[in-house]
């Protein structure tokens, strides 16, 4: 429990340290479209390929399982719209992407921690916590709503080509699906959790790979706590965000 709240509390602090305002901000917005670029444009690959499977085996399942007379055909568009809007997009999606990108940010800091780049820094009077991960946190926080739009969309392209591709569903009854009794909200909700996720991931394995001494070992060390206390965290927050907005 001590151990807890001392890591807390140093997360506390390195956070004040991250958001202060640059020193120089021509550093900071020359470093911004790099980071956007490598940990939001990087990570579109992966989040393509994935959702439009993921929407098309949804479809499929939902299908297949509920093959009842009582049920309308249109429901296994209402089933995936919703999936994907509250929960796939944001939430699992989140959680796949600490693994790439909460695995690439503790490792390149942990790295520069061990090599004593961080340390030069400090010697020359640079606030390190400031200029390396400020424009991760605030790039992955611009990028996420866009990643969990492109998610939400292509989900339903992979659910709309299961109707197109095979008999299992027609097409006009996912469409339908699709609008019946939509909830704008929704799309709301999971941006801003989105939010919440994409800085936790940030900065959570940011705080691993700053404090990352030692050696090589370490570094992988942390990498790993990154990935499993950010998925932990993510959903712990999911709870309570849901809790709060959709109660």
């Amino acid at each position: 429990m001590i151990k807890f709240f001392k890591e807390v509390g140093t997360y506390c602090l390195l956070m004040k340290k991250v958001f202060t305002v640059p020193d120089k901000g021509r550093m900071f917005f020359r470093q911004l479209p790099k980071e956007l670029e490598k940990l939001g444009l990087n990570s579109l690959g992966i989040v393509i390929i994935i959702s439009i499977f993921i929407g098309a085996i949804m479809t499929i399942q939902t299908t297949l399982n509920t093959e009842n007379p009582l049920l309308p055909r249109y429901s296994t568009g209402l089933v995936a719209r919703d999936t994907l809007l509250l929960e796939f997009s944001s939430t699992i999606m989140c959680l796949l992407l600490a693994g790439k990108v909460g695995s690439n940010i503790a490792s390149e800091i942990g790295t520069m921690r061990i090599t004593e780049q961080i340390d030069a820094l400090e010697i020359m009077g640079v606030n390190s916590a400031n200029y390396l991960i400020l424009p991760k946190v605030i790039a992955f926080v611009v990028m996420m709503p866009f990643l969990v739009i492109i998610s939400m969309f292509v989900g339903l392209i992979g659910g709309y080509s299961v109707g197109l591709f095979t008999n299992i569903i027609t097409v006009d009854d996912f469409v339908y699906g699709i609008q019946y009794a939509f909830i704008p909200f929704y799309v709301t909700y999971s941006l801003i959790k989105s939010l919440f996720f994409a800085f936790i991931i940030s900065s959570v394995s940011s705080y691993y790979g700053y404090y990352a001494y030692g050696g090589a070992l370490e570094v992988g060390k942390a990498s790993t706590s990154a990935v499993v206390n950010s998925s932990i965290l993510i959903l712990l927050f999911n709870i309570m965000l849901t809790q709060i907005m959709l109660n």
